[in-house]
């Protein structure tokens, strides 16, 4: 089984989540967990692995051969993203625009076009106490996540449980993350910003076509915005509330787990396990 922990903003809980969720689960089956919030990982903050490999993520990009090019221009024509262009006898190739399509190398009558290898990121992978652990990185300067982000899922071991840490928002990183994923667990809290970008990220799991619950981090014990009714109107189960206690920021601010500074949570953190394997059983 995989499931994404996703958030439709940052700074709500996720990683806090993911990363005590996978602790408590280890013990229990035989799990792994995947950083893909390539463009921050700290998951490793939190669970401190121990890094046994490391590869480099790569993207296609062009290179011209203006021995063979006749200048027609077609490649710059199909590439969307203005990442090569003609001017005169000339080609200009923009690397950190390209999406590594390969658009232009293939519809190139004259074949002048190569595609070379340009890294833009690294996976590492791991263990700690039984728990595998996976996680990218995206290089300085790079903007493509979701080739890193789909790196990461390569290694996903399809005999165990895995828990992916997905990139905050609803943009390209987050869908790379949580598509094809069992089940997603959103995590937000009762504010109007964290309902509002709740409300984004429903939607593009609807998109997805993924069953998803809802984590309310901070939990005061009054609805004040209307979250609530909104899973209920949605059909959304409120899988758990993580009540705004100054003892989980602490642990947090010091890089501990939440189940080992409190442990009673460990028990609700299965508890929500098996109402999530229960809901995928349905």
């Amino acid at each position: 089984m995989i499931v994404a922990v996703a958030s439709g903003k940052g700074g709500t809980g996720k990683t806090t989540l993911a990363s005590n969720l996978a602790w408590s689960l280890r013990e229990k089956e035989k799990v792994q967990i995947l950083d893909c919030d390539v463009d921050e990982p700290n998951l490793h903050l939190f669970l401190h692995p121990v890094f046994e490999g490391k590869e480099t993520v790569n993207i296609k990009i062009p290179s011209v051969d203006e021995s063979r090019c006749d200048y027609c221009g077609k490649c710059a024509d199909i590439c969307q993203y203005g990442a090569i262009t003609v001017i005169g006898n000339h080609v200009l190739v923009f690397p950190e625009l390209c999406h590594g399509c390969g658009g232009c190398a293939l519809l190139c009558p004259q074949k002048a076009i190569l595609e070379i290898d340009k890294p833009v990121g690294e996976v590492e992978t791991g263990s700690v106490n039984e728990l595998a652990f996976v996680q990218g990185r995206m290089a300085v300067g790079e903007v493509m996540a979701p080739t890193i982000i789909q790196a990461v899922k390569q290694k996903i071991n399809s005999r165990g449980t895995t828990i992916i840490d997905a990139p905050p928002g609803t943009s390209c990183p987050a869908v790379a993350a949580c598509t094809g994923v069992d089940y997603c667990i959103l995590v937000t809290e009762p504010t109007p910003f964290g309902l509002h970008d709740l409300k984004l990220a429903v939607e593009m799991l609807d998109k997805l076509e993924v069953p998803r619950g809802v984590v309310v981090n901070r939990w005061t014990g009054v609805d004040q915005i209307g979250l609530e009714a909104y899973c209920e109107e949605k059909e959304i189960p409120i899988l758990l509330r993580i009540p705004f206690d100054r003892r989980i920021a602490q642990a947090y601010a010091q890089g501990r787990l939440l189940v080992e500074v409190l442990p009673e949570w460990r028990p609700r953190l299965l508890k929500l396990w098996d109402v999530v394997e229960w809901g995928l059983m349905k």
